[in-house]
């Protein structure tokens, strides 16, 4: 967290583990190496505590032989506090600001929460995720050549591109749930009986209209929904029957070249116009349900 910000904070908040929302203390989430820095400090300032307090008790004491030959001396020794370890860790790079406490936090992979307040909003982590499939892309295109050769010949680019399609359709049903529960106060009347009414495009966009708010087809306009609806059945066929081609997604995608029991073919464009479209539909929803 930014030190400044974290200075401030109320000494008994609670915080959040950003990935997977554990709340504790403070203290529960000092990391191996700063937790021996503090121990080392504090064993070091109790020995200097210790000799400070008996030089004060004993400066200037000292008793010559008694019965029995005893005698007693007390000198101070001087105490040097050794060199506090250092902090080797691996250094955050990507620095996120939450929309709605504003505290500026680092992350090393995906997340859900805010350190300070929480849940993140449903569209700070939708945008997110096909951000990070978009980098996922971007990641596998920078590879030196031969290693993408020896990759595709694996077949890791073309399950990418499929993990892909997926990842899109399940980022809009979370964030189309979210958000429709949060406008509409009869939501789940309505939506009882419906099953995964926001994994499939038409039945979710008539859902919202039927609701009072905006139609997502009209806002988005006919070829980009059409595009999507391509991208949802070929994600139907890939999740349902291994990317064989039927006539269920045939009739979605009546433009397609595939024959019925062919396999589908995903190229990485099909893949960036995918996540365009999806980025567009997010912000649709966003702006229809608010």
């Amino acid at each position: 967290m930014d030190g400044r910000q974290y200075g401030a904070l109320p000494d008994d908040l609670t915080l959040w583990c950003v990935y997977c929302g554990h709340q504790a203390d403070h203290s529960e989430f000092l990391t191996e190496q700063q937790l021996n820095r503090a121990r080392q400090a504090v064993s070091d300032f109790g020995q200097q505590f210790i000799l400070r307090e008996l030089e004060k008790k004993f400066r200037g004491l000292s008793r010559g032989p008694r019965r029995g030959g005893i005698s007693f001396s007390y000198e101070p020794q001087p105490f040097a506090p050794r060199s506090l370890p250092g902090i080797d860790e691996e250094q955050l790079v990507r620095v996120r600001s939450c929309s709605s406490c504003h505290t500026d936090y680092a992350v090393f992979s995906e997340h859900r929460y805010c350190p300070v307040c929480g849940q993140l909003p449903a569209s700070s982590v939708a945008f997110d995720s096909l951000q990070a499939d978009t980098a996922r892309l971007d990641a596998l295109e920078a590879l030196p050549s031969e290693t993408k050769a020896l990759l595709r010949e694996q077949g890791v680019f073309t399950r990418n591109w499929v993990d892909t399609v997926e990842n899109v359709v399940g980022v809009v049903e979370a964030l189309a749930s979210s958000l429709f529960r949060t406008a509409v106060p009869t939501a789940d009347t309505l939506l009882n009986g419906k099953g995964a009414i926001f994994q499939r495009l038409d039945p979710m966009a008539d859902l919202i209209v039927n609701a009072g708010f905006p139609d997502l087809r009209t806002t988005l306009g006919p070829q980009t929904w059409q595009r999507l609806l391509e991208t949802w059945a070929a994600r139907h066929v890939f999740t349902h029957n291994d990317g064989i081609v039927d006539a269920k997604y045939l009739s979605r995608v009546p433009s397609s070249p595939a024959r019925t029991g062919q396999r589908l073919v995903l190229t990485e464009d099909m893949c960036r116009r995918a996540l365009d479209d999806a980025k567009a539909l997010c912000e649709a929803l966003v702006d229809v349900l608010r």
